[in-house]
């Protein structure tokens, strides 16, 4: 599990004025990062998956954040609304189509920000997802960037079934990846993600 996910929210905040603003959240998961709404005007929940959305349901009730949600079970691309801005949630990697994602995310709002892995990150190579994050971040590259910053901080883990837990739907290499940890307790991997800000 993300060893401070307090610190990866302040960073964010640091990073991008929510205050006020009615965000467009993509894939918005379990809702790890949804403190951010305690400043936002409203937070536009968008996920494909109904069993993310129903532990993000489960978080914004625990946080007393229900009355900023609003929670909305999609394709991104076949969602019609409107915001300040769009927050892609360490999703653009998983997408297939980026340009049709991001020319999404420029119809819904003026403001883009997007939350990803850093393409040197090691839990990112653990978890099978290097290239996919390269991937996405060369062609984000392209677009007017208006600043970015990649911050450091780590997974931790117990012991390796809580490792193996969190790994294993994500493939035959990242099995083999996480093999050498078997034996280990209080397991950490370093991980680096990368906030980008595009503006329309």
């Amino acid at each position: 599990m993300i060893k401070n996910i307090q610190q990866i929210i302040q960073d964010l905040l640091e990073f991008y004025d929510f205050k006020d603003k009615t965000v467009i959240s993509v894939g918005a998961g379990g809702g790890q990062f949804i403190a951010y709404a305690r400043v936002a005007k409203h937070v536009v929940a968008i996920d494909n998956d109904a069993y993310a959305l129903e532990k993000l349901r489960e978080n914004i009730f625990k946080h007393k954040l229900s009355e900023k949600f609003t929670l909305i079970h999609s394709n991104f691309s076949d969602i019609t609304i409107k915001g300040d801005v769009v927050l892609f949630e360490f999703c653009l990697h998983e997408m297939n189509n980026l340009q049709a994602m991001l020319e999404c995310g420029k119809r819904a709002a003026k403001d883009i920000v997007i939350a990803d892995h850093g393409v040197d990150s090691r839990w990112a190579y653990v978890a099978d997802e290097t290239e996919k994050a390269k991937n996405s971040w060369n062609y984000i590259w392209k677009n007017k960037i208006q600043k970015s910053i990649t911050y450091k901080t780590s997974q931790y883990f117990e012991n390796y079934s809580e490792l193996y837990e969190k790994i294993k739907n994500q493939g035959i290499n990242s099995i083999k990846r996480i093999e050498k940890y078997k034996e280990c307790s209080k397991i950490e991997i370093p991980m680096e993600y990368t906030f980008a800000f595009i503006i329309r």
